[in-house]
């Protein structure tokens, strides 16, 4: 079959025609998966080319948070839903208070569930967003993917203006980089198997890169002792039993013994965790992660150095 002429779309990849995906309505079913998913396995290699603007974008995060001040997400559409999910799945996985990341989407709530018309297109609408929340010290991330969204950019002038630092993840290497913005993480993903359905690789790459950036940042905070998860809230019978799993994983020792250290912290599983490293008693633990803002690794650190 011949393959007709693309239009380009100067404005964005992703509204661009693929050429490797013009026959796929005429695919079987396993056709059809076989060249979404061969689409999709370009993300990563894409998400990996722009991982120098990530660390800065994580940095900036960490120093904020730091500081006690907030990280906000701004998104419509497909961004802004990945944003929310990102945002609202940290309280439970690394237990961090609520108000530490913050999504804004465009259209508010309701647009979670369906469309808004129009609400993208609002740069006054994100500009107000940003004067009702944002203060100097904060850290703004926008995500879009034709890189314009004018919510977006108009909620990252106005945060800039109010002396926040920002970040844009664009899925367009060709827009210019909007004034103010601090770090511009242009991940060119090309065209969408589906012209213009940035909900695919585009919205897969804003995923990627929300989740290494978030989880980037709990690591650089501490909320992490080596690969396991030791600031996770215990909400059910599920979690109250991972919680073992991991002191278990961390120290080598007996499910009983385990099961009683986090009875004698409280429920706490980092301050168990200190307590079963070190072999300080729980609230000797739980005093020297105080001290350090809760960081497992640095509290072994002057537990040993007090100990020499």
């Amino acid at each position: 079959m011949t393959v007709p002429r693309q239009v380009v779309n100067v404005d964005s990849p992703t509204e661009q025609r693929n050429p490797r995906t013009t026959d796929i309505d005429l695919m079987p079913t396993i056709g059809i998966l076989g060249m979404i998913n061969a689409e999709d396995r370009r993300v990563p290699d894409a998400v990996n080319a722009v991982l120098p603007q990530v660390a800065r974008a994580v940095d900036y995060a960490v120093e904020t948070l730091r500081a006690g001040h907030r990280v906000h997400y701004v998104g419509a559409g497909t961004s802004g839903r990945l944003a929310t999910l990102d945002a609202a799945e940290l309280v439970p996985t690394f237990n961090v208070p609520s108000d530490w990341f913050v999504a804004h989407h465009a259209g508010g709530e309701r647009a979670l569930r369906q469309a808004v018309e129009n609400a993208e297109d609002d740069a006054s609408a994100g500009a107000a967003e940003m004067l009702d929340s944002v203060e100097s010290g904060d850290f703004v991330l926008g995500l879009t993917a034709s890189g314009r969204t004018p919510f977006v950019l108009g909620a990252l002038a106005a945060a800039s203006r109010r002396g926040a630092r920002t970040g844009l993840v664009s899925g367009n290497p060709s827009a210019a980089k909007p004034v103010g913005v601090d770090v511009l993480i242009a991940v060119d993903t090309g065209p969408e198997a589906i012209a213009g359905s940035t909900r695919m690789k585009a919205g897969t790459a804003q995923k990627i890169i929300l989740t290494a950036f978030s989880t980037a940042t709990m690591i650089r905070l501490g909320r992490t002792y080596s690969n396991l998860m030791v600031s996770m809230r215990a909400t059910n019978a599920k979690l109250r039993g991972r919680t073992v799993r991991i002191l278990r994983e961390a120290t080598g020792m007996s499910a009983q013994d385990c099961s009683e250290a986090l009875t004698e912290a409280d429920g706490e599983l980092k301050v168990a965790l200190v307590h079963l490293l070190s072999g300080v008693d729980a609230d000797a633990a739980a005093r020297t992660l105080a001290a350090t803002d809760g960081h497992v690794r640095k509290a072994l650190d002057m537990l040993r150095v007090k100990a020499s």
